[in-house]
């Protein structure tokens, strides 16, 4: 989890916490405190064993601030987690249970968008329930400015299988769309027709920055041509791992 502490986010980083404590399985976070004081870490968090606080020293994105998270990831799985945003009671139990059971290198869930009122509204993401094969996942993200086929914090992956994707990628923003591509590509895995996030909506959301628009354009494009070319290099790669079989 990676967070700024801001003021008007406090209340929620708390009902994040709130809802790891209802998980029905053992986990442990790291929290990546960008660049703001650790002491104002709600006393919540800063208590609990299970949380690790990770101070940067100043502020380096979203992004940045979970790959150095990862370096401190100890578990098998890893997951992320939005400092806005809250996890259903059997969201990683659930995800875990399917991992162990099949092997895969990563399992997903559905997300539901978290209304203001309190209700929620399942994302049928474009990518269909069921197993999809390495590089099959990028199929369903038709072009740069289309719905994405799937979101970070619906996968439940192996950690050493996140660290060789590279984590998030060098941009400002859709960073997490980069993580999705490697993982995807560098192994099998399977998207459960099951509500395992709630994505927060609310008015200090960072899609709602008056600077989000700068980048979202270029950087949606960048993460694109990203999939697209993982994609193509493990075609290649199975095209002559064939031929030279055959010969």
């Amino acid at each position: 989890m990676a967070t700024q502490l801001r003021p008007e986010r406090l209340d929620y980083l708390c009902e994040l916490h709130h809802s790891l404590a209802q998980q029905t399985i053992p986990w442990e976070a790291v929290l990546a405190v960008d660049g703001a004081d650790p002491g104002c870490v709600p006393s919540a968090l800063a208590d609990d064993p299970r949380v690790r606080v990770l101070a940067l020293p100043r502020a380096v994105g979203a992004a940045a601030a979970r790959n150095l998270a990862l370096n401190q990831v100890r578990t098998k799985f890893v997951a992320y987690a939005d400092d806005d945003d809250l996890l259903p009671a059997d969201s990683l139990a659930v995800r875990h249970r399917h991992l162990i059971t099949t092997g895969l290198g990563w399992v997903a869930g559905w997300s539901a968008d978290l209304l203001p009122d309190g209700t929620t509204r399942t994302w049928v993401c474009p990518t269909p329930p069921g197993r999809h094969e390495p590089g099959d996942v990028w199929t369903y993200w038709a072009s740069p400015t289309a719905e994405i086929p799937l979101g970070q914090t619906m996968l439940l992956a192996h950690t050493e299988l996140v660290r060789a994707a590279g984590g998030h990628g060098g941009l400002p923003q859709a960073e997490d769309f980069l993580m999705v591509n490697g993982v995807t590509t560098l192994a099998a895995g399977e998207l459960l027709p099951h509500v395992v996030y709630f994505y927060r909506k609310h008015p200090h959301q960072m899609t709602r920055g008056p600077q989000f628009d700068t980048f979202e354009g270029p950087a949606r494009e960048f993460a694109f041509r990203h999939g697209q070319r993982l994609r193509a290099a493990l075609a290649e790669r199975r095209r002559v791992t064939s031929a030279a079989a055959r010969a």
